[in-house]
């Protein structure tokens, strides 16, 4: 009735819905009530979590941040703001049409064997690519992270996905890290891993290969979890028109240095990085 007085008379909308006119005047001087002065509180804060996460979390996420604040909220709650407030998650791009069927291949042994906690730093990594929409076509991000600390201690961008993408992350971080010990590094059966040229490699560098069975996303879940957030967060804020071209990486030296790292890339603690 309030947003259409300017079409209607109050008398004949109170008399269409079989209400008093002086009980909507009623309404219109009260205040608030305490529950909904909370609301609107809440859904300042989830606004604030979801711009500080590059626009890319959802209620769940936004939920786990309230309570870290000490904010009093339950899971159902914050997602009925969420909803009110139009503040949406976002998801990955949409999986193209076709089989994917065929007899599973066991190229490597899984060495890893989902086996997250690790003791001391390098002594597993974990790599896999994903791709980014930029304005001049997709970028293919590929990155290595150390289980131990939890952060990106190699990573590279080129405009295909090629072995060079991943050569070029893991060269990075033997570079960065300069082991001494032999280093386990997980990976899916993409095409890039299971070349030549990779093979070649960690031969020469001392490093073990691990390799997940197709299908199969909980041996390489840690590697899959920034993806959602941090390669969405690339995309708004470090891929501007200025920095379009998909040949030309980010300023990306670790996950904790990216915009959609400042908040959490993961859900398990980080470690401090030896």
């Amino acid at each position: 009735m309030a947003e259409h007085r300017s079409q209607f008379s109050v008398r004949a909308m109170c008399r269409c819905l079989c209400i008093q006119p002086s009980g909507f005047h009623a309404w219109l001087k009260a205040l608030l009530s305490k529950r909904a002065r909370e609301d609107e509180r809440q859904t300042e804060l989830l606004k604030e979590a979801w711009v500080e996460s590059g626009k890319v979390y959802g209620h769940r996420k936004l939920h786990d941040d309230l309570v870290e604040q000490g904010e009093s909220v339950c899971l159902n709650r914050a997602s009925r703001l969420t909803k009110f407030a139009g503040l949406k998650a976002q998801i990955g791009y949409k999986r193209r049409p076709g089989k994917y069927g065929g007899k599973p291949a066991i190229v490597v042994d899984n060495a890893l064997d989902r086996q997250f906690d690790v003791e001391a730093p390098d002594r597993v990594w974990v790599t896999d690519i994903t791709y980014i929409r930029t304005q001049e076509g997709f970028a293919y991000l590929a990155v290595v992270i150390d289980l131990f600390s939890r952060r990106v201690v190699g990573w590279s961008m080129q405009s295909r996905q090629t072995t060079d993408v991943v050569l070029q992350a893991l060269l990075m971080a033997v570079w960065r890290r300069k082991t001494k010990t032999k280093v386990l590094i997980h990976s899916d059966q993409g095409s890039q891993f299971t070349s030549m040229d990779w093979a070649a490699f960690l031969k020469a560098h001392d490093l073990e290969h691990s390799m997940s069975h197709r299908g199969n996303c909980h041996d390489n879940a840690l590697e899959h979890c920034p993806w959602t957030t941090c390669g969405q967060g690339l995309a708004r804020e470090l891929l501007q028109p200025a920095q379009a071209r998909t040949d030309q990486a980010p300023d990306l030296p670790d996950a904790q240095g990216s915009p959609a790292g400042r908040v959490r890339l993961h859900r398990d603690v980080l470690q401090p990085e030896a």
